[in-house]
């Protein structure tokens, strides 16, 4: 599943969306001193207030919002689990009868609360319904309407939300003209926030793939290993946070533990440069990077004696693989959100990767400093600071 298809599911949860049609809604509440389920009740969407409707839509469109494997992650199912939750979800999908896809889906409750507590109270909403994906890329010189390139895809989706006490607060009632204090005791459901969820089947070649399923966290590179695990019996996925580290130890063991700023700069550089070839080749695939591939943008960015074996051992002695495919987008921080950082003892300075180049870590009489070239004056709270002469 990549980028696109998933903004393409996202955007279609709207209201009166005519390429969306979500048929029922079950909402599962659980108790966080019991860890049992307290209610549950099951509609039609159709029924549903259309205020309801818009707070659901909004809190869907939350839960597939985020980056690829920090965020969003497709799921193999595990080959050899008891009671496979794929057969569960599949069957839940085709069935027509309401009431056997409420059985399913509140089994999948029972699994979640197995060997889990919950520090607040918890709603699990579950959805059924049908989306709509083009079947092939659209000619945008082409008088079709979107309509004729699409196919029927349906769809379970689950998002699971915590609550919270509302806060004691002092009302003025303007009718009785008093000041009243405010109690009311029934918690609020976040569903502004969703905690974790999953989108059944995933997408593969805007084709439904019924052999994976996109989890979704809303914690950044923190799935959870028992939903992900135990709920889905998913394979467990590498998180980008866990890419750039064995990527960052591949380097290091090829390299050493010291590399100066340009070379990091130049290799960050190369990095990006695949990611743009791939995005300017309209490639649906994001780029990989496999142990040839880290020799040459290595190369390239200036690093000296350097062999395909001694590669090759890195990637062995790192992740007990020399064919493993390191996910270019994982390992390269994104120049618009993300930056560098450079730790020392005195303090942390952030800067986005391309500009690299003009760090240097420098020996001044007997301390080692940090340089930093500037085309303009620094500036401090307001205050610019003085060029001194060394």
């Amino acid at each position: 599943m990549n980028k696109k298809e998933v903004a393409h599911i996202r955007k279609q949860f709207k209201l009166d969306h005519d390429l969306l049609n979500i048929y029922d809604i079950l909402n599962v509440y659980i108790t966080k001193e019991t860890n049992e389920v307290y209610h549950w009740e099951r509609h039609p969407f159709e029924l549903v207030d259309r205020e309801k409707q818009e707070l659901y839509m909004g809190n869907f469109k939350k839960l597939l919002t985020g980056e690829l494997d920090q965020k969003l992650f497709e799921l193999k199912f595990q080959e050899e689990a008891e009671e496979p939750a794929q057969v569960m979800l599949h069957q839940a999908l085709v069935t027509g009868d309401p009431d056997e896809w409420q059985d399913l889906m509140l089994l999948l409750v029972d699994r979640m609360l197995a060997d889990a507590k919950y520090e607040r109270d918890m709603v699990v909403t579950f959805i059924k319904g049908q989306y709509y994906l083009p079947t092939k890329a659209r000619n945008d010189e082409a008088e079709e309407s979107e309509k004729n390139e699409v196919f029927a895809h349906p769809f379970i989706l689950c998002s699971v939300n915590s609550t919270e006490k509302q806060r004691k607060t002092l009302l003025f009632d303007y009718v009785e003209r008093e000041f009243k204090y405010n109690i009311i005791v029934d918690p609020i459901i976040k569903l502004s926030t969703p905690e974790q969820g999953f989108l059944y089947p995933s997408v593969t070649d805007n084709y439904s793939d019924v052999n994976r399923v996109l989890y979704c966290t809303g914690k950044s590179n923190f799935p959870d290993p028992h939903f992900v695990e135990n709920v889905l019996n998913g394979e467990r996925s590498v998180t980008a946070l866990e890419e750039r580290a064995i990527f960052e130890d591949i380097v290091k063991e090829i390299t050493g533990e010291q590399m100066d700023a340009t070379t990091l700069a130049h290799v960050y550089e190369e990095i990006n440069r695949v990611i743009e070839v791939n995005e300017e080749s309209h490639e649906e695939e994001p780029p990989k990077l496999d142990y040839k591939d880290v020799e040459r943008l290595l190369t390239a960015s200036g690093v000296e004696d350097l062999t395909t074996e001694k590669v090759e051992r890195a990637f062995e002695t790192i992740v007990d693989n020399k064919n493993y495919e390191l996910k270019a987008n994982s390992v390269m921080p994104k120049y618009t959100s993300k930056s560098i950082k450079i730790d020392t003892k005195v303090a942390t300075i952030s800067i986005s990767p391309q500009d690299l180049k003009y760090v240097r870590q420098v020996n001044y009489q007997g301390r080692r400093c940090i340089m930093i070239e500037v085309d303009e004056d620094a500036v401090i709270e307001g205050f610019t600071l003085a060029t001194e002469n060394l």
